[in-house]
């Protein structure tokens, strides 16, 4: 989790407020695109009958992500010394995987995933309710588990505050608003480009994570080389300054990384980013429909 080290002070509440707002408002969109896409595929279809199961399966989704949240933080929070610092590593290494897969996922498939999620609501239409129901749950549900582990660690990072879960809640709400105006016609976004500058974001963020999951497991006596530092910045990096909090709140920057901390961090970036930056290869779509980020799909 993006935590801080013992000893170092809480980011401050614009920065805590930033960097989980960041991530509402990219998650949140992600998942409003994918309800706008089942929710315009039904009225289309003229199959508003169905949108009371869609929204059964989001707000199951919802619930499901909640739960997994406040297991994780209250899980870790509850346990202390040694097993505190093994937990934290593991699930920041869990929490890294699952991001670093949403993020390569969504790179190859926002210009399909809106054919992909109408076929598979009109599959599940043709079974009934609970495969409709199901099929929005693991949609969303999907995107939620990323956000999820994500907050976790800006809530542990901030010490017990409740301004990353501030900044969460207004990020999603930013991003409710824009779905809405795009399901509408209103506003039209970019969303290759959005998506690819948030994914960079989330690159450098997986990055902090992993740099912490390796100095916890360190901690924990799992990893090697504790005490064995890459470098010591600490007399000429001012915490308590601007840049510091950005850093250490948003992307787990520590001034001291251990050696297994900082060659974690620099093969990860330099292996992902690459990866996710590299061009997607065009295909010619049968049906020659426009992509999930374009705003025609939708009714007017």
């Amino acid at each position: 989790m993006v935590v801080l080290a013992a000893g170092s002070s809480a980011p401050g509440i614009a920065t805590q407020l930033v960097g989980s707002g960041l991530i509402g408002l990219r998650e949140g969109l992600e998942t409003g695109i994918v309800v706008m896409i089942l929710v315009a595929f039904l009225v289309k279809s003229d199959r508003r009958d169905a949108l009371k199961w869609v929204w059964l399966g989001v707000g199951a989704a919802v619930a499901m992500v909640a739960v997994i949240f406040v297991a994780i933080h209250f899980g870790t929070s509850t346990v202390t010394g040694t097993a505190a610092e093994l937990i934290s590593g593991i699930a920041s290494l869990v929490a890294v995987c699952i991001v670093t897969a949403m993020v390569l996922w969504m790179r190859t498939a926002a210009a399909s995933i809106s054919g992909h999620l109408r076929d598979s609501l009109g599959k599940a239409l043709a079974v009934g309710p609970f495969a409709v129901t199901a099929m929005a749950f693991l949609a969303v549900g999907r995107e939620g588990v990323e956000t999820a582990l994500l907050l976790v660690g800006y809530a542990e990072n901030a010490g017990g505050s409740v301004w990353p879960l501030v900044g969460l809640l207004l990020g999603i709400g930013v991003a409710a608003i824009v779905t809405v105006l795009l399901y509408f016609g209103a506003v039209r976004v970019n969303f290759a480009q959005f998506f690819r500058y948030t994914g960079v974001f989330l690159v450098f963020v997986a990055a902090g994570i992993l740099a912490y999951g390796v100095r916890a497991l360190q901690i924990a006596g799992w990893l090697p080389g504790g005490s064995n530092l890459a470098f010591d910045a600490s007399a000429s990096f001012d915490t308590s300054s601007w840049y510091g909090t950005v850093l250490q709140g948003i992307f787990n920057f520590r001034p001291d990384p251990t050696v297994a901390q900082f060659v974690a961090w620099v093969l990860y970036v330099a292996i992902v980013l690459p990866l996710f930056l590299r061009p997607v290869a065009k295909k010619q779509p049968a049906d020659r429909r426009p992509p999930a980020t374009e705003t025609s799909d939708l009714p007017a």
